[in-house]
């Protein structure tokens, strides 16, 4: 056999496993081994003492270095699939370009202050302020461009499970729900105080939505917010009055998640018994039932009119609804670790397998190609609707424990952009002058909000 050590390596070495065989009461084998290697007297308790523990030392750490070299193996081979999964075009342009960006380690803020579980997050449509929401019964609000703690809201008894921003124009607010069965409303620009507090529902109020103006035959334009509720319904509020105007009732059990179209004129219900409900804001009827999930959904969220383009080439339409049409395409993710695209018919276009445990929030990227989901795996995933569908990233380090919630952060208005209410603006308009924001937010049981920016 060649000799791969120098000849003081080999010493070290011989020594080193005489010192073991020591070590462990072998002595005759040691005595053999120091015999035939012609290492006489030399070799005394010193030098014993001094090599003994270094091949147990040697052997932990080459099988740590093998672990390691495992590790950045596939990590390797993960960024790798993903420098395959995208055109060399794209990957110019995905830097600089905010329709293709997506979420990258590290994050940019990791924000902790927390003492519970962080069930929800929410981005102030103007300021850089975010909202979360804990079981420790508090909202946290930060400044996420700077990564700091800007104060700390009380007022709920139990755990808060969502929160909002939303309201009339220029008279943002910011609503929660808990499992203290209440409603809050609190008034950013008076330092967060409460204003409101809407009581009616018999059971833990799980979500929390203000439903944007221009809802169809709705009576008060930009006032309205839709909770859903362990109770099995669903309610519509007036805020500036704290009236409950309907209760909507079809679910057989707890309602997880609510989310309204673009335009306010439907509404996109989900929870325990394995459904989700498409419902008309202003009468109150079922449109649809979405039925295929096999257990809980815990989350759901319409496509945006940009996303149309891929979807409608999903769902093999020939061409796309008009952008002006809202809720046309909607996707649910569920404990069965699977999220599922739909059309508004209830129609089932696509089954996204890839999470390894439950799902549990989901956001459309404001470019419409991709949609973005985190679960108890721990991860963030990024599935491409260009391509039917494909999980081109995933973040497996996006938090210590499972992770509960996701936002993305509102887009920038840029300019006098008027846009009338139900207007989307012609294809030639660029956005309504609305500009991409390369920002989310994740919340975690690690007890954490992290904030990834471009």
């Amino acid at each position: 056999m060649s000799q791969l050590l120098t000849t003081r390596q080999a010493e070290e070495l011989h020594k080193s496993i005489i010192a073991y065989l020591s070590s462990i009461k072998l002595t005759s084998s040691a005595a053999a081994l120091r015999e035939e290697l012609g290492i006489g007297d030399s070799f005394d308790d010193a030098t014993s003492k001094k090599y003994e523990g270094l091949l147990e030392k040697k052997w932990t750490s080459v099988v740590r270095l093998q672990k390691k070299i495992m590790d950045l193996e596939s990590r390797n081979s993960s960024l790798q699939s993903e420098l395959d999964s995208a055109t060399p075009t794209s990957l110019s342009r995905r830097n600089q370009d905010p329709a293709s960006w997506l979420p990258r380690s590290p994050a940019r803020h990791t924000l902790q202050s927390h003492r519970s579980p962080v069930t929800c997050v929410a981005f102030h449509p103007i300021f850089s302020s975010l909202a979360s929401g804990s079981e420790d019964t508090t909202l946290k609000i930060w400044d996420w461009e700077l990564g700091e703690l800007e104060r700390t809201v009380k007022g709920h008894t139990k755990a808060v499970l969502d929160c909002d921003f939303g309201g009339p124009r220029g008279g943002t607010l910011l609503a929660s729900c808990s499992s203290d069965l209440t409603i809050k409303l609190w008034d950013p620009s008076d330092e967060y105080k409460n204003i409101r507090t809407l009581p009616g529902h018999d059971h833990s109020v799980s979500a929390v939505r203000f439903v944007p103006s221009g809802a169809a035959g709705s009576p008060a334009s930009g006032n309205l917010l839709v909770s859903a509720s362990r109770d099995k319904s669903l309610r519509i509020w007036d805020v500036s009055t704290g009236y409950c105007v309907k209760t909507l009732r079809g679910h057989a059990d707890w309602v997880r998640d609510v989310a309204p179209s673009f335009d306010g004129r439907w509404l996109l219900s989900a929870g325990n018994d394995q459904t989700a409900r498409l419902w008309d804001a202003s009468s109150g009827e079922v449109k649809a039932v979405f039925l295929g999930h096999e257990h809980v959904i815990e989350c759901c969220s319409f496509a945006p009119a940009v996303s149309y383009g891929h979807l409608a080439t999903l769902a093999g339409l020939k061409k796309p609804p008009p952008p002006s049409s809202s809720g046309e395409f909607l996707a649910t993710g569920s404990r069965d670790k699977s999220i599922k695209i739909w059309d508004s018919r209830g129609t089932l276009i696509k089954t996204l397998v890839g999470h390894d445990n439950w799902v549990r929030a989901l956001v459309f990227h404001p470019g419409g190609k991709y949609l973005l989901s985190v679960g108890d795996d721990k991860t963030i995933r990024c599935w491409d609707l260009s391509q039917e569908g494909k999980c081109v990233k995933t973040l497996d380090d996006a938090h210590g424990h499972f992770v509960s919630c996701l936002r993305w952060a509102p887009g920038v208005i840029k300019g006098p952009a008027v846009v009338t209410n139900g207007d989307v603006g012609k294809k030639d308009d660029p956005g309504g002058q609305e500009t991409i924001r390369c920002v989310i937010a994740t919340g975690s049981v690690d007890l954490n909000v992290r904030v990834f920016a471009s």
